[in-house]
């Protein structure tokens, strides 16, 4: 997709994959402040002590998946929700592998079909994507599908 486009419902072709342009580097307060603030108690989320002298999987905290599904989608933002009307849902939620603290995430978009909208067929259409996120050293953290009532360019 052109990035200067917005991203209107016209502007998405089924089978086009976009890189979108930034990454973001996963801090300890991203993950601690999220996990505390939705009442989330699972140690391995915030007590790096408990994971490190444990015989827990990994030898340090954990982020909170929520934290990571927030990320990818946020990061997919600028290409696919400019003129985005609303949000109709996410399914197929993967987390792949885990993400640590100082791990840099990056997404990836796949517009996998799009489809005029029964209510508003003369203004929007439903995108539907699928969503990947990467760590730096290009494993799949994360995968889902998504379908967003987007906006039509009017003429």
């Amino acid at each position: 997709m052109d990035r200067t486009s917005n991203g209107f419902y016209e502007d998405f072709t089924p089978g086009d994959i976009y890189r979108h342009a930034r990454g973001k580097t996963i801090m300890e307060y991203d993950n601690v402040a999220t996990t505390l603030q939705v009442m989330n108690t699972a140690a391995e989320h915030f007590n790096e002590h408990k994971m490190q002298s444990s015989s827990a999987i990994f030898p340090q905290r954990v982020t909170f998946g929520g934290v990571t599904i927030a990320t990818v989608i946020g990061l997919t933002m600028q290409d696919t929700a400019e003129n985005a009307i609303r949000e109709l849902r996410m399914d197929k939620i993967r987390l792949k592998a885990p993400v640590f603290h100082g791990d840099t995430l990056y997404a990836y978009s796949k517009v996998l079909d799009k489809q005029d909208s029964d209510t508003e067929s003369l203004t929007s259409g439903v995108i539907h994507f699928e969503h990947y996120g990467i760590n730096q050293n290009n494993v799949i953290v994360f995968q889902a599908e998504r379908w967003v009532l987007v906006k039509k360019r009017l003429a």
